[in-house]
């Protein structure tokens, strides 16, 4: 059966480069959970291993069910932690009416254009699908890029290569397989989109790099996470209206300002030491003020994408009231040296995501049902 935590079982799956054998394991101690033979210790793994001795990890009750030959590879993923997908996938959606970032795109584009329920709900379960695909591939390229810092973070020591649990070729290998996989996404859309969805791996590329150059790589990540609202409406329509898909996705990079240096926050004392730059250590104790600002930011940026997409009364109060309330919120009730206060409010963006998803389907429904087909 799936169910539970099993007795821990060490297993060998890999010697890491420090000449380490690492053994993956369900430890009853927890995710992220070490355990020493003839020892225990909760938390990640320490940096400095030494080689007579080998660990056991436990990558958490939803990973730990699978082979542990597997295990590894889908820790790498994150498919743990859904809240990644669904912040890529909310600007998609908003263009064709229906999932999240790309979501968003898709469901402008669907109002826009008065498309068909069932042409917007298939291209937004494709959009889903690539938005997985591609959120698991990043963050492989994240973690290839990052091994050496990795090992140097509290939270993310346990990560399969700063681990040792799997090679770099092995997760090149495994990257592979993951674009091969978004490509077949990919072609299921125009010329248009194809290329233009091309041009954003360049951007997921660099962009830990960029963790090493400026103390601003959340704006590189939104420049890369929010790719999908210029893509959505090209997708649904075969071309872009800019006067729309610029604003939603300036939107959304500023949106990720907003949450990703709230999740910069978990690891700032760590940052310090390993020499990782974040809009977390630039704004410091005036985070609070500066987010702030990239909350406006979004809210006034999505109202321009509806102001020139001729979205209706019931947008504006979706947008301006609902999700400026929920960034709101989250700001004053977030503590910045608190790590379980930071996680909390930055898995609350995904309700952010459905705030703004849900004002651009009602507003759709009611323009539908009441017949107001606009100038389209």
């Amino acid at each position: 059966m799936l169910g539970g935590w099993r007795k821990p079982t060490t297993i060998p799956v890999v010697t890491s480069k420090l000449g380490t054998k690492v053994y993956v394991s369900s430890s009853a101690a927890g995710p992220g959970s070490v355990t020493r033979r003839g020892q225990s210790q909760a938390g990640p793994p320490r940096h400095e291993v030494d080689s007579s001795n080998t660990q056991a990890i436990s990558y958490g009750p939803f990973i730990d069910r699978f082979p542990p030959k597997v295990q590894p590879y889908l820790f790498l993923t994150r498919i743990d932690k859904p809240i990644g997908t669904w912040l890529l996938y909310w600007p998609c959606g908003m263009t064709a009416t229906v999932k999240r970032n790309h979501a968003w795109s898709i469901g402008m584009a669907s109002y826009h254009a008065q498309i068909l329920a069932s042409s917007t709900a298939s291209m937004l379960a494709l959009f889903g699908t690539g938005a997985i695909i591609m959120r698991s591939a990043g963050c492989t390229i994240n973690d290839m890029w990052d091994v050496k810092f990795d090992r140097q973070v509290e939270r993310t020591k346990i990560r399969p290569l700063a681990s040792g649990a799997i090679s770099y070729r092995q997760a090149l290998g495994f990257l592979a397989v993951q674009l091969s996989a978004g490509l077949v996404v990919l072609t299921q859309l125009n010329l248009y989109s194809i290329a233009l969805g091309a041009c954003s791996l360049s951007v997921v590329i660099i962009y830990p790099l960029m963790k090493r150059v400026t103390y601003w790589p959340q704006s590189v990540l939104g420049l890369a996470f929010n790719w999908g609202a210029l893509l959505g409406w090209s997708a649904m329509l075969g071309s872009s209206d800019w006067s729309v898909t610029l604003p939603l996705y300036t939107a959304g990079v500023s949106w990720t300002l907003l949450y990703d240096t709230i999740y910069a926050h978990q690891d700032k004392k760590d940052d310090v030491h390993a020499g990782v730059k974040s809009t977390a250590l630039l704004f410091g104790n005036k985070s609070r003020v500066a987010l702030s600002g990239f909350g406006a930011a979004t809210i006034v940026l999505l109202c321009l994408a509806g102001y020139n997409n001729d979205q209706g009364p019931l947008y504006f109060f979706g947008v301006a009231g609902g999700g400026g309330c929920h960034l709101a919120w989250q700001l004053l009730k977030v503590d910045f040296n608190d790590v379980k206060s930071c996680w909390r409010m930055f898995k609350a963006n995904a309700w952010f995501g459905v705030i703004v998803f849900a004002a651009i389907v009602a507003d759709d429904l009611y323009r539908r049902c009441s017949g107001d087909k606009g100038d389209n």
